[in-house]
């Protein structure tokens, strides 16, 4: 029987901003006691996450993200203050103040800087599997594929006030975490739950729940959950992820998508250079364990061509298409060093997220 088109439910981080300053401010208690329950707390009192409900149409994906993004923009800014979709903040916190949580404190108890430096904000894409085993076969399949996704999502080339040099910076810092990054072949669930539990007990994970993979079995829902992604500004950007991923998720399951065997340092040096430069320089290709870089627009090109029928099946390719185009044409990093170049500081780039990330919460 083929499989039909798969559930996507996405997960955002926002910033909490002082629209005076532009700098990050620990005051997502305030922010929270406004809005209504789609907006969730994180790891630092400077952010706030929300979700979409999962759907095979990602057109209502879109609608629940912009709605929720609503709900935590008009709680902001009834407090005076603003919430930004970018991945890390431009300018430095004023302060950063662990969220009254234990299992919050305990992890920056555990690993000290490393997870005092974690806080940036993701986007994170959740495709419904049949099984554990089917999730494990797909994990397995997609982790040369997604240095691809992450190099169309980049949107954190400033950090602290400076600039970076990179596409995505979100990624570098994220890839502190002990048991964050690219994985090696599970080869079943059997070989993931065996990997799972001995991170855990070696202590780089705290529990399952930091088991910081590129790609992961959820622990609260039957799906396979994609945690490379920068947070978009732009909603078109963030559905362009969700299609992607759920066209890769799709094709590998079907056994469709070619299997090939890198290594982890390979891994690592793709998505090294995907978050180096994004679609703005070479990338690793999927299908190519030589690692010669590869223009970026051929690399994309030929992701979109191996994952077309699962686009067709779904509905995604014109959305695809489209939104291929515009990152070739520049990633949210670009658009941030546009709005550099634009206004001549960094307060400028923080005054331009605020106001695209208004925008992208207004009705069309």
């Amino acid at each position: 029987m083929t499989r039909g088109v798969r559930k996507v439910g996405v997960e955002e981080e926002l910033w909490v901003v002082d629209p005076a300053s532009r700098r990050a401010v620990p005051r997502a208690p305030q922010v929270l006691r406004l809005a209504d329950d789609d907006v969730e707390r994180e790891l630092f009192r400077h952010q706030v996450e929300i979700h979409s409900d999962p759907s095979t149409d990602l057109d209502d994906v879109g609608r629940d993200l912009r709605a929720a993004r609503s709900g935590a923009g008009r709680a902001a800014e009834g407090a005076g203050l603003a919430v930004v979709a970018s991945a890390v903040a431009v300018l430095a916190s004023e302060v950063d103040v662990v969220s009254d949580d234990d299992r919050y404190r305990d992890m920056v108890a555990r690993y000290g800087d490393v997870a005092r430096s974690a806080g940036t904000c993701g986007m994170h894409v959740h495709v419904d599997v049949d099984s554990d085993e089917e999730g494990v076969a797909v994990i397995d399949r997609i982790a040369p594929w997604l240095p691809v996704v992450l190099a169309v999502s980049t949107n954190s080339p400033f950090a602290d006030g400076g600039d970076t040099s990179y596409a995505s910076w979100r990624s570098e810092q994220w890839s502190r975490w002990p048991s964050a990054g690219p994985t090696d072949p599970f080869g079943d669930v059997a070989g993931y739950r065996a990997a799972s539990r001995a991170l855990v007990r070696s202590g780089a994970a705290r529990d399952d729940a930091m088991l910081y993979f590129d790609a992961r079995l959820a622990a609260s829902y039957p799906t396979v959950e994609i945690r490379v992604a920068d947070v978009a500004t732009d909603l078109d950007d963030s559905l362009l992820v969700a299609s992607l991923v759920r066209a890769l998720v799709h094709t590998a399951a079907a056994g469709a998508l070619p299997v090939v065997p890198w290594r982890s340092e390979l891994l690592r040096a793709a998505r090294w250079r995907a978050a180096r430069h994004g679609l703005a320089g070479d990338l690793l290709h999927p299908a190519r364990p030589d690692a010669e870089p590869v223009g970026a627009a051929d690399v994309l090109s030929d992701v979109v061509d191996a994952v077309r029928d699962a686009l067709d099946l779904a509905g995604d390719t014109d959305r695809v298409a489209e939104g291929v185009a515009r990152v070739l044409r520049g990633t949210g990093a670009t658009r941030q060093r546009a709005a550099l170049e634009r206004t001549g500081d960094l307060a400028g780039v923080v005054d331009d997220l605020v106001a695209r990330t208004r925008d992208s919460w207004k009705e069309p």
